[in-house]
């Protein structure tokens, strides 16, 4: 080995061999492609990668996965860990900060989530715009997007004390948002938050309070949602992060970009897996039907597919499965076994030990138990995604927070490769 931290490419198109630097990360530089012609007018050589299978487009100190080994932390931190032991305001502190917070610094922090809770009045006109039967997905991305016109000082993204403090409203007033689309969709009054609940226990009870004074949470399916929160708070460069990124990259308002990501992950291959997975558990029906479920779907039968298993990161077991798996057993010692969870645990079960799915890698993803919990909670199915947006903001924000300080990013502006026709005159109306 020369040592030489380059690359020597030849193009054989023209004789011509160039060196190309690799850095630390193991990365080289696209623009250094630019050099490789095959004459004078020619571009240049260009990388073709339409869904950035394996295109960095930033560099980032929040999320690390090996997807291979089937590892997910925050900063550092193992998932398991920060599910166990740590809270999701503190996983939220932790994203934007990179180091977990002080007690009195986790305390402020949840204060002030805490206390603004609450949205202008004028937003319930908003929501009462919407049709009774508008999905709760297009109700927060249109109420997030319009709290940037309450808030018009929040374009000032590069004053740090006004961007924290639009940062963590955003926080605090995404579940109050996703808690009015699902009393708007249900015809129910909308429930005022109440600051001394917790954050989960809040939401909760926004969702759920009906005529009695105060909502009981039941502390057990509020450390769940809890749970839940933390474990969907970040994963890296996934559809909808690239999302915020890109329309956080024009130096848009961090409302306005937020409600692009929550577009995003509307799209049912983002944030709508967790409900196609709670589908096929129907359909399959019973644990007598499994077998030939399973094999139908080797068999390539129909349109038979194992939802919930497989990912395009990971090919080991998600470590957020193995933690939710437990999570649903607790869940249901309180609300009742929901017979479709046997069912899903013997899928799991043939699947593990079936050659055809080691072979490919298919392994359990967050999505095959988290459908089971929310449904246990009592959330509809539509509301699924919701669900994943409000703990996901806080990721969206650290990584757009992050965007900002980065010296190497511009406005997002990928190449094309041009397919179409080549230069030619206008032809007017009458020789067409």
């Amino acid at each position: 080995m020369s040592g030489k931290s380059t690359l020597t490419i030849t193009d054989n198109r023209t004789g011509k061999t160039y060196e190309v630097a690799v850095d630390p990360n193991g990365t080289i530089k696209a623009l250094d492609l630019r050099q490789i012609k095959v004459d004078a007018e020619d571009f240049g050589l260009m990388t073709y990668d339409p869904a950035f299978t394996n295109t960095a487009s930033c560099k980032s100190a929040i999320t690390f996965i090996d997807g291979d080994k089937g590892i997910l932390e925050y900063r550092g931190y193992p998932i398991e860990q920060l599910a166990e032991k740590s809270s999701f305001l503190e996983v939220a502190w932790l994203l934007l900060h990179g180091e977990l917070p002080t007690k009195s610094e986790l305390a402020e922090f949840t204060h002030r989530v805490t206390h603004h809770t609450y949205v202008h009045e004028n937003l319930k006109k908003l929501m009462d715009g919407f049709r009774h039967d508008a999905h709760p997905m297009g109700i927060l991305i249109s109420s997030v997007g319009a709290l940037a016109t309450f808030y018009p000082e929040s374009k000032e993204i590069f004053d740090v004390p006004k961007r924290e403090r639009h940062i963590m409203r955003l926080i605090a007033k995404m579940p109050t948002l996703g808690a009015m689309a699902y009393r708007h969709s249900m015809g129910f009054p909308y429930v005022f938050p109440d600051n001394e609940l917790s954050y989960t226990g809040n939401f909760l009870s926004m969702m759920k309070k009906m005529a009695e004074p105060r909502y009981k949470v039941d502390p057990v399916l509020e450390k769940a949602l809890d749970v839940l929160f933390i474990l969907h708070a970040d994963h890296e460069q996934n559809c909808s992060t690239n999302a915020m990124r890109g329309v956080g990259s024009a130096h848009t308002d961090p409302y306005s970009a937020v409600a692009g990501a929550t577009a995003a992950l509307y799209g049912p291959l983002h944030g709508g897996a967790n409900e196609a997975v709670l589908r096929m558990l129907r359909e399959i029906g019973s644990l007598a039907n499994v077998p030939a479920f399973v094999k139908e779907v080797k068999e390539g039968k129909g349109e038979k597919r194992l939802m919930g298993f497989g990912h395009r990161v990971y090919k080991n077991y998600d470590p957020r499965a193995t933690v939710i798996k437990k999570l649903a057993e607790q869940v249901f010692e309180v609300t009742g076994r929901n017979p479709l969870l046997d069912i899903a645990v013997e899928l799991e079960r043939i699947a593990l030990e079936d050659d055809y799915f080691i072979k490919r890698k298919l392994y359990p993803n967050v999505d095959f138990y988290s459908g089971l919990i929310y449904e246990a909670l009592g959330f509809p199915t539509d509301f699924f995604t919701v669900l994943f947006a409000i703990p996901r903001t806080a990721g969206w924000l650290a990584q757009w927070k992050e965007l900002l300080g980065d010296a190497d990013q511009k406005i997002a502006r990928p190449r094309q490769i041009y397919t179409g026709a080549t230069r030619r005159d206008y032809v007017p109306m009458d020789a067409r």
